[in-house]
């Protein structure tokens, strides 16, 4: 047992066990770490909910940016290419749609340190935007020398007369235009719409953190993004009428996936830098957490190297996903009590009493030829030779169609609802993104109407919760091809509000083959599918479930990026130690004490939606208040202005009026020091 541990640790050591932002792709290669302006962070796709024959397209590059980064800050890079890729048509090896990206930064006012002074900008960025629809063979400019906002340095900087004189919400809707051929773009910073526990992920795979409350170690955190709305009329495949036969047309699939290309000479000299030489790509990403919690750490640099095409045709990584490390993790049998967070998660070692899918065995192999799978994925006949390759390979039915050439709605790929039992029988379909061309990309199929944000069903668990409603929910609990909530949601797509990390960690512990039938390993034949360890994988959580910015109503849809001067500039200085005891509760951060004055300390519920009740406590007498203002700073509501004496105190708060959106409540003292403050996120 001893030689067991001491083997885990040494892997966890050395780096195997490296989720690094699990679900992105933040410094999570080796090279890439020491290149944060060519490094692709995430990746999404998904139908527009504000104008749903659109289909949104988004990358972000250069992670983990402080807001309060100066003097240079965060931007995007000179000297490289970055892409967003579009394969619609299996038949043909590579891209077919592809829109390029590339900046020029000038100093319009060289004399100062500033960044922003008297009206001009340092490091002043623009942008052209190119479009090719032949796999780069030919391109088109569609927006020429774009100005890109300003990172929001802060107030005196963006609204002062010393600076722009003008308002960030001005500069950021001002930032999205439309191209000549007909889409919508937005290119600038914003705040990072991921959101993750980085620091339980690094403690040894603590998450949820087993001794302290969950934090989002991207919360205040900025990043560089590239937003593209493009008409599924431009997307689809050439030939396929505009609109589809049914919600799940394959015709209407498509793969996305960014890059960063720089050129392979860099010289330096007394003046700067040249580049020179041919264009090679340095990072990439597609699905989320392949490089990161998949891809181990001597391969990652060359992963990031390839094209997803040259990927599938590489099958050295296949490996990888046939026996996931992190299925090590969710195996009693081998590391799972080490990992004590992840029990929740468990693979199926006896999946209807037959099926072991724990790394190393045999999964469905077993069926490989047999009458059992004529006519399903898993015949040879159809796509059995990808699903089925060889023994020792058990997540080659799930975990690696996923990565590699999405779901096809074909048996054995169909809800366990109208199976009677057998899951290899026709159930209730409800995903087909199957595009068999090229590796790791996301696919989206275009014909899947997206889910309103504002639906009562609307779930963070994309395709996890779709299956959910269309096992147990009397509407949708039948054998049709029906929509269903959240059927646009990761992996069909991934909409900026999906909590893919919880729904891969899932996906690693089995809850796809369970959501075809094979049920884990306490179903009892002939008693409900919904046992104890479905529930356990069903009910895990990271801790971390949501953005710390709401997401806008209308594209770009991101958050605009988190000012330096504000609470995520850093906490506010002081000479003592940070308060002890104050709650922790929901997304509320604490801010030191300020040495000589008198102190509130204030909790509220989790989440803040409409209505809610502070709880603050006055740790020493004095006059006191406390107010609410929104992200620019404005006073929105006043809680408490009064003389108070030491206590315990309550004060409601209506946010009815207010719109969704982040809000501070801060303290103050009787000399306008701020004392205390909580941030407050509506959803």
């Amino acid at each position: 047992m001893k030689s067991i541990i001491k083997s885990l640790f040494l892997l966890l050591a050395m780096g195997v066990f490296s989720l690094s932002a699990t679900a992105s792709s933040h410094r999570e290669a080796p090279l890439i770490a020491s290149d944060p302006l060519a490094d692709n962070v995430d990746v999404y796709a998904f139908r527009s909910p504000e104008r749903t024959q659109n289909v949104i397209l988004i990358a972000t590059f250069n992670p983990l940016q402080m807001a309060q980064g100066g003097p240079n800050y965060f931007q995007f890079g000179e000297n490289i290419r970055y892409e967003i890729h579009v394969d619609n048509n299996a038949a043909n090896p590579g891209d077919e749609i592809i829109y390029r990206v590339t900046f020029k930064i000038v100093n319009q006012d060289p004399t100062t340190f500033f960044n922003i002074r008297l009206g001009k900008q340092n490091l002043y960025t623009t942008y052209t935007m190119e479009k090719s629809i032949n796999g780069g063979n030919t391109w088109t400019k569609i927006l020429v020398n774009v100005p890109v906002p300003p990172p929001n340095i802060g107030a005196r900087s963006i609204n002062g007369p010393v600076g722009l004189n003008t308002s960030y919400d001005a500069l950021y809707k001002k930032a999205v235009r439309q191209t000549i051929t007909g889409e919508r773009a937005f290119v600038g910073p914003v705040d990072d719409p991921f959101f993750v526990d980085l620091g339980g992920v690094f403690d040894l795979g603590d998450l949820p953190r087993q001794n302290g409350d969950p934090r989002d170690g991207l919360a205040c955190m900025n990043t560089s993004a590239i937003a593209i709305e493009v008409p599924i009329a431009f997307l689809r495949k050439q030939g396929t009428p505009l609109q589809p036969a049914n919600i799940l047309d394959d015709r209407f699939v498509i793969g996305v996936w960014a890059s960063a290309s720089r050129q392979q000479i860099r010289t330096l000299t007394p003046a700067g830098q040249s580049f020179s030489g041919n264009w090679v790509q340095v990072s990439r990403l597609g699905m989320p957490l392949t490089n990161e919690a998949v891809i181990p750490i001597g391969m990652k640099d060359y992963w990031n190297s390839l094209t997803p095409y040259q990927e599938l045709a590489d099958t050295q990584l296949d490996q990888y996903f046939y026996n996931p490390e992190l299925a090590l993790y969710m195996d009693d049998a081998l590391f799972g009590g080490a990992v004590p967070a992840m029990s929740k998660l468990r693979i199926q070692r006896n999946s209807l009493g037959a099926f072991d899918f724990g790394n190393g065995k045999d999964g469905l192999y077993s069926l490989k030829g047999t009458a059992a799978v004529a006519g399903t994925a898993l015949d040879d006949a159809v796509f059995g030779t990808l699903l089925l390759p060889g023994p020792g390979k058990p997540r080659s039915v799930d975990l690696w169609p996923i990565f590699h050439t999405g779901v096809p709605n074909v048996r054995p790929y169909q809800l366990a609802t109208g199976k009677n039992g057998n899951p290899l029988a026709a159930g209730k379909p409800f995903i087909n993104n199957f595009l068999p061309n090229g590796g790791d990309m996301l696919r989206l199929n275009m014909a899947v109407p997206p889910t309103p944000r504002n639906h009562p069903l609307f779930s963070t668990l994309g395709i996890i919760n779709a299956a959910v409603l269309g096992l147990t929910n009397p509407t949708y609990a039948n054998p049709n091809l029906q929509w269903i909530p959240n059927m646009d949601g990761f992996p069909n797509g991934r909409r900026l509000e999906d909590d893919v990390t919880r729904i891969e960690l899932q996906a690693v512990s089995g809850v796809a083959l369970a959501a075809i039938g094979l049920w884990y390993d306490d179903y009892v034949a002939g008693g409900s599918p919904v046992t104890q360890d479905l529930l356990d994988v069903l009910t895990y959580t990271t801790g971390v479930e949501a953005n710390d910015a709401a997401f806008g109503k209308k594209f770009p849809f991101l958050a605009q990026p988190w000012a330096g001067d504000g609470a995520c500039g850093g906490p506010i200085a002081g000479p003592a130690q940070p308060l002890v005891g104050v709650p922790q509760t929901g997304i509320g951060v604490a801010i030191p004490e300020i040495a000589g004055t008198q102190v509130v300390m204030m909790n509220y519920p989790n989440p803040f939606t409409t209505q809610t009740t502070m709880q603050y406590e006055v740790a020493e007498a004095g006059q006191f208040s406390i107010k609410v203002y929104d992200m620019n700073g404005k006073l929105v509501s006043t809680l408490v202005n009064a003389p108070m004496e030491k206590g315990q105190y309550s004060a409601n708060f209506d946010g009815t009026s207010l719109a969704p959106g982040v809000y501070f409540a801060k303290a103050q003292n009787a000399k306008g020091e701020v004392t205390q403050v909580l941030k407050m996120v509506k959803n």
